[in-house]
């Protein structure tokens, strides 16, 4: 899921603004109503919340319009050096697989606005991407641009060794120039009308080295990466006072009432607040266990078991099954990939 009001830099922003100029759209306009100003998206000290970028994209869907295969030209603007230090530790990787891994491990210092799911398949690694919960407009624009946005992470990362993914979209079939144009910048024709829009990275890459593999400079950029999304994470308002309570709390962690009683709200008030900021309780609750899992499990080498009983679990199993849910993998086998040089103590 998306962290609505967890910052991101300036650089989706910038590209969306650059984009909607190439559609005659000029960046007063698209950057009406977000207090941001078009001279100052180039400074990297500047920080963008999820939910400000989507203003600039809708602006722009606003002012030129939601044709089909727009989001897939957007897309296709972020490059692996995009991404800042996330993308320096995708391209350190041992191989495209170990890249996913890194890449799903820190989806928040990205610019995705979908939910993203792996799911092993015949052909290859399936990543289901789901819209979010926004209005039609927007909801193709920003599953065709993460589309796009795999491809060329793909391109990138392979170079000439890639292959095109194959993409099945779960939207109706456009004209004919537009499907031409999709499979001018995906590299393949795609599908449409399928039950959900999926990105199929090919079987035979996955395990490929990378050219730019360094196991000493990937475990740097990945100790960067945990840092930064450290002080992305660090919220405030409502949502900070509760993922504090419960991280203070965590073995036995407290219900939504407990801790609208502990901040002097009711149970409603709290719901409310935390929707405003874009999450909820259940939310909060996963992003710690998710957060402090990886911790424990990696740069701490504790038993899963152990795990389990200081992430508040009651049974070993409902803690392996929402660590699945998290990462794609069990936790003995994400130790195993990530925690290389630890003792398995399970």
């Amino acid at each position: 899921m998306v962290h609505w009001d967890v910052p991101r830099t300036p650089t989706g922003a910038l590209l969306a603004v650059r984009f909607g100029e190439d559609l005659g759209v000029p960046a007063a306009v698209s950057l009406r109503g977000t207090g941001l100003r078009a001279d100052r998206l180039g400074d990297p000290r500047l920080e963008v919340t999820p939910a400000t970028e989507l203003d600039i994209i809708r602006n722009i869907v606003g002012a030129a319009g939601d044709e089909p295969g727009r989001g897939l030209e957007a897309g296709s603007r972020f490059t692996l050096s995009s991404y800042g230090i996330w993308g320096f530790a995708l391209v350190t990787s041992p191989t495209l697989r170990s890249a996913v891994d890194v890449a799903f491990q820190f989806l928040d210092l990205t610019f995705a606005f979908t939910r993203i799911e792996r799911r092993p398949g015949r052909d290859g690694l399936r990543l289901v991407v789901t819209a979010p919960d926004v209005e039609p407009a927007l909801q193709r624009f920003v599953v065709e641009r993460e589309v796009a946005a795999i491809r060329v992470l793909e391109r990138d990362l392979l170079g000439d060794r890639a292959r095109p993914v194959a993409v099945e979209f779960g939207f109706p079939e456009p004209s004919a120039d537009v499907v031409e144009r999709c499979t001018a910048l995906l590299g393949t024709r795609p599908s449409f009308d399928a039950p959900e829009t999926v990105a199929t990275l090919d079987a035979g890459l996955l395990d490929l080295p990378l050219p730019q593999a360094n196991e000493v400079t990937m475990a740097m950029a990945l100790e960067q990466c945990r840092e930064l999304l450290d002080r992305r994470h660090a919220r405030t308002g409502v949502s900070g006072k509760v993922r504090d309570l419960l991280v203070a709390n965590l073995a036995d962690p407290p219900e939504a009432r407990q801790v609208a009683a502990a901040l002097a709200v009711s149970d409603r008030t709290l719901r409310h607040r935390l929707a405003v900021e874009g999450t909820t309780f259940r939310a909060l609750l996963d992003e710690v266990r998710e957060r402090l899992a990886e911790e424990l499990l990696v740069r701490g080498g504790l038993p899963v078991a152990e795990v389990a009983v200081r992430l508040g679990y009651v049974e070993v199993s409902s803690f392996s099954q929402a660590f699945r849910r998290w990462k794609g993998m069990g936790p003995r086998d994400y130790r195993a990939r990530h925690g290389e040089g630890l003792l398995a103590r399970t």
